[in-house]
């Protein structure tokens, strides 16, 4: 996938202008969840911001932000920096700010215990499938028809709790996988910008 965004980087714009996409990676604040499976959300918003020779900055959205201008088009990667279970406080936020109508502008990153591990699947709308970060964003946003990019963790192990997989660190030969999704959902996020969503969606749902 070509690096189509590495568009002009600026300080945070004025308030009150309108975003073409804003894209939220969903995860745990803090050192001690960094490199857990909860956090792969915001991995790979780090990672795109990375590509773009960025950086994230604090807002009063409660949020990191990068702003990254396409083709006069203003594109927006964010971090919540409230926890999983609150993150749609700082969505919420941000989409004021950026002035989302359209909840199909809002792109919500996150791990996927449904899917192995090294599956990424773009999804619209739909269930929620437990994940708090997700009911969080439907709660606050009052509507569950937002855009995913959807990374697989895979499912605990026997006798494990979800909470406890879901917020443990991966052994090594996992967290590489981990690391190739993370590239890849950024690369599935570059070309929802280049080439739309649904297109994209047919592209990357056949992936493996």
């Amino acid at each position: 996938m070509s690096r189509l965004i590495r568009g002009e980087r600026f300080s945070l714009t004025r308030r009150g202008e309108s975003a073409e996409l804003l894209v939220v990676g969903l995860g745990n604040p803090g050192s001690k969840y960094s490199g857990t499976r909860h956090n792969v959300g915001r991995e790979v918003i780090e990672e795109l911001v990375k590509r773009n020779n960025s950086s994230l900055k604090a807002g009063k959205e409660q949020a990191l932000v990068a702003e990254i201008r396409l083709d006069e088009k203003l594109i927006v990667f964010a971090i919540p920096m409230n926890f999983m279970n609150d993150s749609g406080i700082a969505v919420s936020k941000l989409m004021r700010r950026y002035r989302l109508i359209e909840v199909k502008k809002l792109l919500v990153v996150h791990d996927e215990l449904d899917l192995e591990v090294g599956a990424i699947r773009l999804k619209e709308g739909g269930g929620l499938a437990g994940h708090n970060g997700l009911r969080s964003v439907k709660q606050h946003i009052k509507n569950q028809d937002f855009r995913r990019v959807r990374v697989g963790i895979g499912r605990p192990f026997p006798n494990q709790k979800g909470a406890q997989y879901v917020l443990s660190k991966p052994g090594k030969k996992e967290s590489q996988e981990l690391l190739l999704s993370v590239a890849t959902a950024a690369d599935s996020i570059e070309s929802v910008i280049e080439i739309g969503f649904d297109n994209s969606m047919q592209i990357f749902n056949k992936k493996t």
